[in-house]
């Protein structure tokens, strides 16, 4: 069975409707949404993601292109590479590293990048090319410079991207250092998510100009969309709008495997105490309390290993020491048991943000903003600039 133009347009009206709808997709977007739809850039294979589950699905246009189509103008992120290109076959590979963010985060953040005609982008993360799609239909072509580090994935998006009759400028490249020959911008944004903002992108961005960017610290998966206005000095300072979770730059995607010689023994030297926190005190995925605290323990990862009957184990490693620490949870027990080990107390810090936080009236997201300096130097912030969160 294939599907008419008229079911694909159906469907991409119904999407922009949802989106105009709940207030992502403004109406001076909404006219690009129509006229690049989503699922005109994406391949053949596709898996879903179940934001509930945690699982991708294999859906094959082939196969059951209803069942594409669906996926194609659903409202959740569609997988579209694993592995960085290694992985073969139909089933999920290990690691996602390439997809189409959902629909209602892309409407989101060109809302939020506030663009106006004549004014220059770029785009860090080209990915399937429907975001560069966009942008160009809404400015013209030669305002557009996208930016992907996988070569594969950049000769598709300029394959999609000659269909639709659009012609952004799509460089094969490290988007982590922009784009200088095409420079200044007016805008940046990265669909890619971010350790450290690299300084090109302040450099390559002209005073006034906005970088915007899904930034974290190495703590957890979580990101917070920064909206950043480059000053004449060369630093950027805004605020933080939402929670959002993407691919890492590939230069700045964690390695697990470092931590490795951290634990050469269970607990051996460690230190022993207790604590009265609770897992559900650490937070959870999207969850203010987590993203403050790491602002507040930077130079921390933070995984937690899920045990049965309500036992958990969460791990806390230094990336700038063989410091560690490991808070055990269970069920029966109204005091969780702390190791901790090296010459930094990482459960420590934890209790110290968790507390700060909570004295501060417990803020949200919105509270907080980030400034970062010209060398890519960043400094969280709650409330305004001038008030830097003191554990950082």
């Amino acid at each position: 069975m294939t599907l008419t133009h008229e079911q694909d347009d159906r469907a991409g009206d119904e999407l922009v409707r949802s989106l105009l709808g709940i207030g992502a997709l403004t109406p001076e977007w909404a006219e690009a949404f129509r006229a690049a739809p989503r699922a005109r850039f994406l391949p053949d294979l596709v898996w879903p993601y179940d934001m509930a589950t945690g699982r991708s699905v294999r859906v094959a246009r082939g196969e059951d292109p209803e069942a594409w189509q669906r996926a194609a103008y659903a409202d959740v992120p569609l997988v579209t590479q694993w592995d960085d290109g290694r992985h073969t076959g139909g089933e999920p590979g290990t690691v996602a590293t390439s997809s189409a963010s959902m629909p209602y985060v892309v409407a989101s953040m060109l809302r939020d990048l506030d663009v106006s005609d004549g004014m220059r982008v770029l785009e860090v993360g080209t990915g399937t090319g429907w975001n560069a799609a966009l942008l160009a239909h809404r400015l013209g072509g030669s305002h557009v410079v996208s930016v992907e580090i996988d070569p594969a994935v950049a000769e598709q998006a300029r394959a999609a991207l000659k269909r639709a009759g659009l012609s952004p400028q799509v460089i094969r490249g490290d988007g982590g250092d922009g784009w200088p020959d095409g420079a200044p911008y007016d805008r940046v944004v990265a669909t890619a998510g971010v350790r450290a903002v690299p300084p090109s992108w302040l450099e390559q961005t002209r005073p006034g100009g906005i970088v915007l960017a899904p930034w974290g610290a190495h703590y957890s998966d979580q990101d917070a969309l920064v909206r950043l206005t480059v000053d004449e000095d060369g630093s950027a300072s805004g605020p933080f709008l939402s929670m959002v979770e993407f691919m890492k730059l590939r230069a700045q995607r964690l390695d697990w495997n470092r931590f490795r010689g951290h634990v050469p023994a269970f607990p051996g030297d460690a230190d022993v105490s207790r604590t009265r926190l609770t897992l559900a005190d650490l937070g959870g995925r999207y969850t203010s309390s987590r993203f403050v605290t790491g602002l507040c323990v930077p130079d921390c990862a933070h995984v937690v290993n899920e045990g049965g009957d309500g036992a958990a184990k969460a791990w806390f490693f230094d990336l700038t020491s063989r410091s560690w620490a490991a808070v055990a949870f269970s069920a029966d027990e109204p005091d969780a048991v702390v190791c901790q080990s090296g010459p930094r107390r990482l459960w420590d810090e934890v209790e110290r943000a968790l507390t700060w936080w909570g004295e501060k009236g417990r803020p949200d997201l919105a509270r907080f903003g980030l400034t970062v300096r010209p060398d890519g130097t960043a400094r969280p912030w709650l409330d305004r600039p001038a008030d830097v969160v003191a554990f950082a």
